[in-house]
């Protein structure tokens, strides 16, 4: 099921360009003004252009008063030349948006139903920087709910492929590239790092920065997959919860990233609630 969700995400991807590209040969330029163009606002323009719609002043009037763009802006912007072929498409390429977001969404209830009895693995995880509801039940559908079967964070972190690779020979490293290992865990990982990075004051972004002069962005983005993944399998198998060690981040944003977690529990029916810890920190696993 995780894995169908991920197609569909991904076909969902590529049906937005194809929009984008519709947008662009009307002569369209709305996704210079709006970054996302299945936004309720992109949506709503998007819907009065596939009907016929052709006023850009009634256009950009659908917009919302959010919107970074000013109405001039955006009314320059649905300034156009749309054939009948062009508004025929969109809302063909409308139509399978809204079926694949129906279908996205029924994927994630049932992801959560399947993990419905341990909410708190999923929270547990949820709450490392860098991922989210949908990335913990992925991860935790791919290794187990308690990784039983690695014997070690080093044999999970090898096992994913983001562990430093070793090729010696006359006692000389000639390549630490990682082994290729699960792709689908792989990919969350990469993912989940390159989201921790950006996060303000987080230890893995003192880690990123640490090694980004030596070993180069990529190099660095690798690192912190790898002592995510020795996270993950201490979290996964002893059953910790992880507790920041980087510099004190501001209340606030604590309290509103708990919030935004709650509710993304809550709206695929998970049941318990969160509470702050103050244990031991956690923040990578022994060997």
């Amino acid at each position: 099921m995780t894995r169908g969700r991920l197609q569909l995400v991904r076909e969902r991807v590529r049906l937005q360009s194809q929009v984008e590209c519709l947008l662009e040969a009307a002569r369209i330029k709305l996704s210079s003004v709006i970054s996302d163009l299945p936004g309720v606002s992109g949506r709503r323009i998007l819907e009065a252009l596939s009907k016929g719609q052709t006023d850009a002043a009634k256009l950009a009037a659908l917009g919302d008063d959010r919107l970074k763009c000013t109405k001039e802006q955006l009314a320059d912007a649905l300034r156009g030349a749309p054939e009948p072929g062009h508004r025929q498409l969109l809302h063909l390429h409308l139509e399978r948006l809204q079926l694949l977001d129906e279908q996205i969404r029924q994927l994630s209830q049932m992801n959560a139903a399947a993990l419905n009895r341990h909410p708190r693995a999923v929270a547990r995880l949820a709450e490392v920087p860098g991922f989210g509801v949908e990335s913990s039940q992925q991860l935790i559908a791919e290794v187990g709910v308690d990784a039983e079967a690695f014997d070690s964070a080093g044999e999970f972190a090898s096992w994913a492929g983001v562990c430093p690779g070793s090729d010696v020979s006359a006692e000389e490293n000639h390549s630490s590239r990682c082994p290729k290992g699960n792709r689908y865990v792989r990919r969350i990982l990469s993912e989940a790092a390159h989201a921790a990075v950006k996060k303000k004051g987080s230890h893995f972004q003192n880690v990123f920065r640490r090694f980004l002069p030596k070993l180069g962005y990529n190099g660095a983005i690798w690192v912190v997959a790898h002592r995510l993944a020795r996270l993950v399998w201490k979290i996964l198998h002893d059953q910790v919860s992880y507790v920041e060690q980087g510099q004190d981040t501001d209340p606030r944003a604590r309290k509103h990233r708990a919030a935004k977690l709650a509710r993304a529990l809550r709206k695929l029916r998970y049941s318990g609630t969160l509470a702050e810890i103050h244990p031991q920190p956690v923040a990578e696993a022994s060997t």
